[in-house]
């Protein structure tokens, strides 16, 4: 094969991955639907080859389950992975509002400036269809808070959550109809308490938020939540 024909066939696998990882992560494929080579591949214009191998890849990820000659169905979130991530959230983010907060009032303004500037891109896209735009100024709202505390350990520990946070939070927003003007207003809490140095309003307000995502996805109230 030449070199061109590789590079094309490497361009196509990786045009067919983002297409179904991103469909994924934004709830539009949601755990338990079966996607077919075919109907990627024809969505792309491309043939089922780069498909199938992007189907390969999915599956080494854990957001799909090849079964042949029936398709690929998306491994639904369960509940303990929910529970398991929203709990990891609260103690990682805990600790950057705490740090935050009880630290340099130059790095709080900076950070709460950082964080109004992501909560006014989510106003800019909520009434519209761009949900990844509104997924990924989530994502940098609360990232703004755990890089602010720099501790070089729960950094890439948070950052390695960022697909299932993601999907998460992508799967409460079509399950749940206004979920997403809820968490801008959820997120207009957490900055207003950093901001007024509220560190028990800070607090209260991203547990309020988290456990909205777990109730968004129909799991019950827990100990934590």
């Amino acid at each position: 094969m030449s070199e061109r024909a590789t590079s094309t066939r490497a361009g196509a696998k990786d045009r067919a991955l983002g297409y179904v990882r991103d469909r994924i992560l934004t709830g539009e494929f949601r755990g338990g639907d079966l996607l077919s080579e075919g109907e990627v591949a024809k969505a792309l214009d491309m043939s089922r080859t780069p498909v199938r191998e992007a189907f390969l890849r999915l599956e080494a990820e854990g957001l799909l389950k090849l079964f042949p000659q029936r398709g690929a169905l998306v491994v639904p979130v369960s509940p303990e992975e929910v529970r398991s991530v929203m709990e990891a959230r609260l103690v990682l983010e805990s600790f950057a509002i705490e740090k935050i907060v009880n630290g340099d009032r130059d790095r709080l303004r900076r950070v709460v400036d950082r964080m109004e500037a992501e909560l006014e891109r989510q106003r800019r896209v909520v009434g519209s269809a761009e949900l990844r735009a509104f997924l990924d100024a989530d994502r940098a709202f609360h990232t703004a808070m755990i890089e602010a505390a720099e501790n070089s350990v729960f950094t890439p520990v948070y950052a390695s959550l960022r697909d299932r946070q993601l999907r998460m939070i992508g799967e409460s927003a079509v399950a749940s109809p206004g979920r997403l003007e809820s968490i801008i207003a959820e997120h207009e809490a957490i900055a207003r308490a950093i901001a007024e140095h509220d560190l028990d309003g800070a607090r209260h307000a991203l547990r309020h938020h988290l456990g909205g995502t777990v109730l968004a996805l129909g799991l019950a109230a827990g100990p934590v939540f």
